[in-house]
């Protein structure tokens, strides 16, 4: 490979010693400023190639040489020795000799060899720099070159302007980037001498170039000539390290990769001049953890960064290796890789991932399980060994069972912590119809195999199943079961004969009944036949029943031990008899002796049985004590005129009693009471006049008689005569 030549040099600075070595017979720097090698550009390691002189006029007290090229050195004799062998280099190099007094810079021009760094004109870019037309100047300037991080003293002296034709009186002025623009102060120069001068260290990395202007005046100021470019160029310096600046760094490699794969790629950056040695980066594995199967399991590629695998695919197995996650400390270093460039490292981290190229394996080719009859849930885990990665579906295993569940009663699953199988029963299992089960069961994986493994003799197992006997609680057939009868059947009627059978077949137990729930104690139950009759008179209007339905729940319990119970419903639907006489509400009415409506008194009925035993109601007066006919029962139109009252036998509340016809206060009105403790037997209604002379008790009354009419139909009782002073109404 041939070797990289800075553009611009590694340490190539050039400091015109002015001033300071004028009157002197001693110059300081190179006796001369152009060596030839009249040679090719071919070299010997360690070839002494040519002798430089070098003085600072002081004695060369720690003297320094810096070689543009980091294929040579200059010893401290001055001899320029090549430091291996080369094949091909550029034709000019540049030597760099520094003093704490004096430094100064060589050109050297190996003749036969390749214009690849150019000449020193070319560097100062003479032609290319200068923005305004070629034309004759007094004012000479040559571009200065100034290495960076030069300590002090400061200022320093770091070149010369020149006017071959400058007017008596007349001075120089610097301007730009560096004077009188920001960063200022950093340049000036010597008005009447034209020496230009650095005021503090310059850092390549921050400003590379600066463009400044030269002109001269008068004495008031006026421009003469000018202004001429002066580009100031820093010289980079190897003062950073190289940064690896995108982490962390992640790889992943698939076991069993050829040699040779690419893994990942890792570059670092350096700030220094990209155009020179100072950036140009080597990398290599300073160490690789563990270091086993083998201490150099990848390599770098020294000039790209790209990691790849040097070992075969054998040693990339990720089941065989200690630890599937290697740890490289990676390494730049500038200046091409030599001992002195700088270095810098990170870490870069390479998976070693899985693939499915194992397939799992039954522990036991045969697992055992027992049951009860009856219960469901887990009853074996089947055990699995798979050498991949858990982590990755190579490794988890998906289990079916491809024989021997006909009925379905059977379902396997996955346990996503151990891989195991965890066989289920999720259809209740019969000891009577079956007491041994045998399946076959299949595991795979979640991914597919690779193609040259595939699933084995050991990837299927069988599962015996024993099925163990348990006393089951007999069963009634039908249940619910269902009767209708009629409400006041005699006492001791039979009802039905209930049927339960043990499930427990082979066992030949006994079964007796009882009782459970009779919420209205109606019923008797035969322990041996299961004959249910009555005992007591059923009632379609107790509160026990509900929608015309009583439910009543029986046991058939067995003779095991311990003896096992089941239960059954009945449902006896109760069909209506006409048991229960209408009643009329309210059973208090209240009116006035000087009413003018003679609708005195809504009355309404009910009646407990259902339809036809109900509605419609007939309502009628009878046996007036009076010859001539003074009340009238009229139907009224609008039934919803009535308020709901109490029903018969409960006082009115407050709010029934704000709903009566409204009372006059005084001795002509007297209010009747319902007499709770002893009221008529029947369903006669008495009127009674309470003044004018007749007795309590006593007077014209009536009694009427209620047949069935419509539910809830309203009628109204006309009083005919004037001479009634007062009515109250009463209805048992």
């Amino acid at each position: 490979m041939q070797p990289r030549t800075p553009l611009l040099c590694v340490l190539l600075s050039q400091v015109l010693m002015l001033t300071s070595a004028e009157g002197l017979d001693c110059t300081p720097g190179f006796q001369q400023k152009v060596f030839y090698i009249d040679q090719p550009a071919e070299f010997i390691k360690d070839q002494a190639i040519l002798n430089l002189t070098f003085s600072d006029c002081k004695g060369n007290d720690k003297l320094r040489y810096e070689v543009s090229s980091p294929y040579f050195k200059v010893n401290n004799d001055g001899s320029l020795v090549a430091l291996r062998n080369i094949t091909a280099v550029g034709k000019t190099l540049f030597v760099h000799a520094r003093t704490p007094h004096a430094e100064d810079m060589a050109e050297l021009v190996i003749v036969g060899g390749k214009d690849i760094q150019g000449s020193l004109q070319d560097i100062f870019k003479f032609a290319r720099t200068s923005p305004v037309p070629r034309q004759k100047r007094s004012i000479v300037v040559s571009p200065i070159l100034i290495p960076e991080n030069q300590r002090q003293p400061f200022p320093r002296d770091v070149g010369k302007v020149v006017d071959s034709d400058r007017p008596e009186g007349s001075k120089f002025r610097l301007t730009g980037k560096g004077v009188d623009q920001e960063p200022k102060g950093i340049f000036r120069i010597n008005e009447n001498t034209g020496s230009v001068s650095v005021t503090r260290t310059l850092d390549r990395e921050t400003i590379a170039t600066y463009q400044l202007f030269v002109e001269t005046t008068d004495v008031n100021g006026k421009t003469l000539e000018g202004p001429v470019p002066l580009e100031v160029i820093v010289i980079d310096q190897n003062d950073n390290r190289p940064i690896f600046r995108e982490g962390p760094y992640i790889g992943h490699v698939m076991e069993g990769s050829p040699t040779g794969t690419t893994v990942m790629r890792m570059t670092a950056f350096d700030a220094d001049d990209p155009a020179t040695d100072n950036a140009l980066l080597r990398y290599n594995i300073r160490q690789q953890t563990p270091d086993k199967p083998s201490p150099n399991m990848f390599y770098i590629d020294p000039e790209k960064g790209d990691i790849v695998t040097v070992v075969s695919p054998a040693l990339l197995d990720r089941e065989t290796l200690e630890n599937p996650k290697y740890e490289l400390i990676i390494e730049a270093q500038d200046m091409a890789g030599l001992d002195v460039g700088l270095t810098g490292t990170a870490t870069a981290t390479i998976m070693i991932d899985d693939k499915n190229d194992h397939s799992p394996k039954f522990t036991k080719k045969e697992f055992q399980a027992t049951v009860e009859e009856g219960a469901v849930g887990v009853i074996v885990n089947l055990t699995v060994e798979d050498k991949d990665d858990p982590t990755t579906g190579a490794w988890r295993a998906a289990y079916t069972i491809i024989n021997g569940n006909p009925g379905q009663s059977f379902e396997i699953h996955t346990n996503p912590q151990t891989n195991e199988g965890m066989l289920s029963v999720v259809k209740p299992l019969d000891y009577e119809i079956s007491a041994f089960h045998t399946l076959l069961i299949k595991v795979e994986n979640e991914d597919p195999l690779v193609p040259d493994v595939s699933y084995g003799p050991s990837s299927t197992a069988t599962v015996h199943i024993t099925v163990l006997d348990v006393n089951e609680g007999p069963v009634f057939y039908p249940d619910p079961m269902m009767v209708t009868k009629r409400e006041n059947i005699s006492v001791g009627s039979v009802l039905l004969t209930v049927n339960a059978t043990d499930p427990d077949s082979l066992q030949h137990q006994t079964i007796r009944y009882s009782v459970y729930k009779d919420p209205a104690g109606w019923l008797n139950i035969n322990p041996i036949n299961g004959t249910v009759d009555t005992r007591a008179v059923l009632d379609r209007e107790s509160p026990f029943v509900h929608n015309s339905v009583y439910t009543a729940l029986f046991l058939a319990i067995d003779s095991g031990n311990p003896p096992a119970t089941g239960t059954g419903t009945l449902l006896i639907t109760l069909e209506d008899v006409n048991d229960n006489a209408p009643f009329i509400y309210p059973t208090v009415a209240e009116v006035c002796d000087d009413a003018k409506n003679l609708s005195v008194v809504i009355l309404g009925a009910s009646d407990k049985d259902l339809h036809p035993n109900t509605d419609p109601f007939k309502f009628e007066i009878h046996k007036q004590a009076v010859p001539d006919k003074v009340w009238k029962i009229s139907k009224i139109n609008s039934p919803p005129c009535l308020p709901r009252y109490a029903r018969p036998g409960e006082p009115f509340s407050e709010s029934q009693q704000s709903k009566l016809p409204p009372a006059h206060h005084g001795d002509r009105f007297r209010e009747a009471t319902h007499d709770e403790h002893h009221r008529p037997q029947g369903t006669s209604v008495f009127l009674q006049e309470l003044q004018s002379g007749l007795q309590r008790g006593r007077g014209p009354a009536l009694q009427c008689h209620l047949s069935p009419a419509p539910l809830s139909l309203q009628f109204s009782l006309s009083v005919r005569t004037p001479d009634i002073r007062s009515l109250t109404t009463k209805f048992p």
